[in-house]
C-alpha cells in the first residue's frame, strides 16, 4: 500500500471520528437541552400541585375571608358588596320586561314575555349593538344618549306575543359590568371604568341616573327596576328554572361568585332586614389571595406585567383571559434556557397574550395521533414549524398543568362558598338539594377544564354529600337573568299583591 493510499486512508479515518464525534456531542447537547426543558416543566408542576389537602386550605381561606368581608367594608380582599337583591325569581312571574347588558364593546337589548308557572317564557328577543370608539372615551350624556335611542329603536318593534300592560311603564333589568358601588336595587355609582371605556364625567356618577336622563329626554316610557352585575343575573336566571340554586359562578374570560345570603349574617348591612330575610352578595370572588395559593415565578411575572399588579390574583390562575398567557410564559422559559424550538428563541414567543386561552383548550383537547392540532396552532399563532410529536406532546402536557389547576382551585373556591353555607355537610335524614349555576365560556367551552372542577368538587365533597350537591349550566344570566330581575323588583307587585 502506497504512503498517499495510508495518508488518505488516516485522514478519512480522523474525518470520520470527528464526524462521529460532532455526532455525539450534538446528541450530547440536544439531550443536555431536552433534559433542561423537562427540568423547568417537572418544576413547574411541582410548584403547581393541588393535592386534596392544600386545596381544602385554600377552602378554609376563601369562607374564612368571606366572613372578613362581611364584617366590615374594606376587611377582607373579597369585597363582599351587598347586591341589594333580596327577592329573586320563583318562576311566577308574568308580563314584557326589558333588560339591557353592557359590559364591553357591545350591549345588547332583550325582552321577555313571561307567562308564570305554566309558560315561563313565553317569547324572548334581542339586538346587540356596536359602541362607536369615539363614544368609549367621549362623554357620560353621549354614551347614554346612543344607548337610550338604541332602546326606543327596540321598543319600536315589539311585534306579535308582546304584551305591555296597559297604563304601565316598561320595565328594564339593567346588567352593567363594570365596578359600581350599589346604593340600592336600582341605582349605583360607577367607580371606575375598564375594558376600554374611559369616561371621566361618568365616573362616581349614578349609572342609572344617567340612563334615566337620557331615556326622559327622548320620551321613551321606561323604568330601570334593577341594576345588576352579569353574576347575579346567572344567579336569577338559575333560580328561575331552578328553585334549589343557592349560589352562581362565572368562570370566563374572567371569574366571579354570587350567593344567598342571611341577611342577619351580615355585620355590615345596616339598613332594614329585607322581608325574605335574604340577600344576594356580590363576592367580587377573583380578588381573593391566599399564602394556601399555588402560584409560580410565571405567575408573579404576568401579576407584575399587568394593569392591575397585586389585584385579582385568584383570577389570574383560573380564569381564560390568563391561562394561555402561563402556557406561553413558560415555553418561553423553555426556548430561552433550553433552547426548546432551537438555537433562536421564537419572536412571536415573547408577546404577551399571543397564545389565548381558546387556542390552549384546542391544544389541549388534540386526539390525533401527530397532535396535529398542536402542531399547526404552533406554526399558525407562535410561527414556529417543524416541530416534533415530542415537542408537541411536552406542550400538551403543559396545557393540562395550568388548565388543571385552574379547574380544581376553581373547585375550592366553590367548597369555601359551600362551607360558609353550611352545605358540605349532610344532616341527619336532611334531604336538602344545592345546585351552584354555571356560565362563562371556559366552563361552557373547554371541556376538560370543566370535567376536572367537577370531578374535583365530588372528591373535596366526599361521596354522601355529593350526592346532594350539583353543578348546572345556567346560560345567559346577564340577559334572561336582568330581565327576570326586574321582574321580581317590579314596582308594580305591591299594587298586584294587596
Amino acid at each position: 500500500m502506497g504512503k498517499v493510499a495510508v495518508g488518505a486512508a488516516v485522514v478519512c479515518a480522523a474525518a470520520v471520528c470527528a464526524a462521529a464525534a460532532l455526532v455525539v456531542r450534538h446528541r450530547m447537547k440536544s439531550s443536555g437541552r431536552w433534559a433542561r426543558a423537562m427540568a423547568i416543566l417537572r418544576e413547574f408542576e411541582d410548584k403547581c400541585g393541588t393535592p386534596i389537602g392544600k386545596l381544602r386550605q385554600v377552602a378554609d381561606a376563601m369562607t374564612v375571608e368571606m366572613h372578613a368581608g362581611l364584617a366590615s367594608e374594606g376587611g377582607s380582599k373579597l369585597k363582599m358588596l351587598i347586591s341589594y337583591v333580596d327577592n329573586l325569581p320563583t318562576g311566577d312571574e308574568q308580563g314584557l320586561f326589558y333588560a339591557l347588558d353592557l359590559g364591553g364593546t357591545n350591549f345588547r337589548v332583550i325582552r321577555v314575555q313571561l307567562g308564570g308557572k305554566e309558560k315561563r317564557v313565553v317569547k324572548q328577543e334581542f339586538d346587540e349593538v356596536s359602541i362607536p370608539p369615539n363614544l368609549m372615551t367621549g362623554t357620560s350624556e353621549a354614551l347614554f344618549d346612543f344607548i337610550a335611542e338604541a332602546l326606543a329603536k327596540f321598543v319600536a318593534t315589539e311585534g306579535e306575543g308582546f304584551h305591555p300592560a296597559p297604563g304601565r311603564q316598561r320595565e328594564l333589568g339593567f346588567t352593567f359590568s363594570f365596578p359600581v358601588w350599589q346604593t340600592s336595587i336600582a341605582s349605583g355609582t360607577l367607580i371606575k371604568w375598564t375594558k376600554g371605556f374611559n369616561i371621566e364625567d361618568a365616573v362616581e356618577q349614578d349609572v342609572v341616573g344617567e340612563l334615566t336622563k337620557s331615556v326622559e329626554k327622548i320620551g321613551l316610557d321606561m323604568r330601570v327596576t334593577a341594576l345588576v352585575n352579569d353574576t347575579i343575573g346567572t344567579l336569577a336566571g338559575g333560580r328561575y328554572h331552578n328553585q334549589d340554586v343557592i349560589a352562581a359562578v362565572i368562570l370566563g374570560t374572567g371569574t366571579n361568585a354570587a350567593y344567598v345570603e342571611r341577611a342577619h349574617a351580615i355585620p355590615k348591612w345596616h339598613g332594614l332586614l329585607p322581608k325574605s330575610g335574604e340577600m344576594v352578595i356580590n363576592m367580587e370572588w377573583g380578588n381573593f389571595r391566599s399564602s394556601h395559593l399555588p402560584l409560580t415565578e410565571y405567575d408573579q411575572a404576568l401579576d407584575a406585567e399587568s394593569l392591575n399588579p397585586g389585584d385579582q390574583i385568584f383570577e389570574k390562575i383560573i380564569s381564560g383571559m390568563y391561562l394561555g398567557d402561563i402556557v406561553r410564559r413558560v415555553l418561553c422559559k423553555m426556548a430561552e434556557e433550553a433552547s426548546f424550538f432551537g438555537d433562536v428563541v421564537p419572536p412571536k414567543l415573547k408577546v404577551p397574550f399571543i397564545l389565548r386561552t381558546p387556542d390552549m383548550s384546542a391544544m389541549h383537547h388534540d386526539t390525533s395521533p401527530d397532535l396535529r392540532v398542536v402542531g399547526s396552532k404552533l406554526k399558525d399563532i407562535l410561527e414556529i414549524s417543524n416541530t416534533s410529536l415530542k415537542m408537541r406532546k411536552v406542550v400538551v402536557v403543559l396545557c393540562d398543568i395550568v388548565a388543571t389547576r385552574g379547574a380544581r382551585l376553581s373547585a375550592a373556591g366553590i367548597m369555601g362558598v359551600l362551607k360558609k353555607l353550611g352545605r358540605d355537610t349532610v344532616k341527619e335524614g336532611e334531604k336538602q338539594k344545592s345546585v351552584v349555576a354555571l356560565d362563562g365560556g371556559l366552563y361552557e367551552h373547554y371541556t376538560e377544564f370543566r370535567t376536572s372542577m367537577e370531578s374535583t368538587l365530588k372528591e373535596l365533597l366526599g361521596d354522601e354529600v355529593a350526592e346532594h350537591i350539583s353543578v348546572e349550566h345556567s346560560n345567559d344570566g346577564s340577559g334572561i337573568g336582568a330581565a327576570l330581575l326586574a321582574a321580581s323588583h317590579s314596582q308594580y307587585l305591591e299594587v298586584e299583591e294587596s
